[in-house]
């Protein structure tokens, strides 16, 4: 018997929790720990964050496997820790079957996280714009979101909102230009940034 399997038979979740830290940690293993504990509240939010830690926002492809696809559309419907929807729902892997069922998450806060990935598609992002504000708030730095939407932003009450359309990648020059004469100093240095980069 390896270790893994004798901290499991143990039911050592502490030892396990913390293997589940290491992002490296081999993924068959994590699937492992995940089916053998997966109504324990502690495993699946740490797997859903051991899933989180192995992607990247800028390079999509890093840490894609078949088991972390399996991994995320089984947490997905996991109710034992809302957490861990909230890592599988923000996750660039997470498919978009399982994207459209978390679009409907009574959690506003994992419907947000929705509305943050790229690779929701435009038509729950166009539904997302009637949401809830924090919902809503999410399109304003995904580049997934529609120029259209994105430009109903620049006259947002919220600096924040604003902040994320100036850092957001697919912010047209026009939108750009418009957040330059924004009340925020904050906006307005991000817009700039942002327009020389364009250049």
């Amino acid at each position: 018997m390896n270790n893994l399997d004798k901290l499991i038979s143990e039911n050592s979740v502490e030892e396990l929790s913390n293997l589940l830290l290491d992002k490296n940690l081999n993924i068959d293993e994590v699937e492992k720990i995940y089916y053998a504990f997966d109504d324990n509240k502690i495993i699946v939010g740490q797997v859903a964050m051991n899933l989180s830690q192995r992607t990247s926002v800028y390079n999509r492809d890093d840490g894609y496997s078949e088991t972390m696809v399996k991994l995320l559309i089984d947490i997905s419907k996991n109710r034992v820790d809302m957490g861990a929807r909230w890592a599988v729902a923000k996750n660039p892997h997470t498919p978009i079957e399982v994207l459209e069922f978390l679009s409907k998450d009574e959690v506003n806060l994992v419907r947000a996280l929705v509305a943050t990935n790229p690779s929701t598609p435009v038509k729950i992002l166009e539904k997302f714009f009637s949401d809830e504000k924090i919902v809503k708030d999410g399109l304003s730095g995904n580049p997934s979101t529609p120029i259209k939407l994105l430009k109903i932003f620049v006259s947002d009450n919220d600096k924040m909102v604003r902040l994320r359309l100036a850092e957001n990648s697919s912010s047209n020059i026009e939108i750009l230009k418009l957040l330059l004469d924004d009340e925020s100093e904050d906006v307005k240095i991000a817009a700039k940034i942002a327009l020389e980069e364009k250049k």
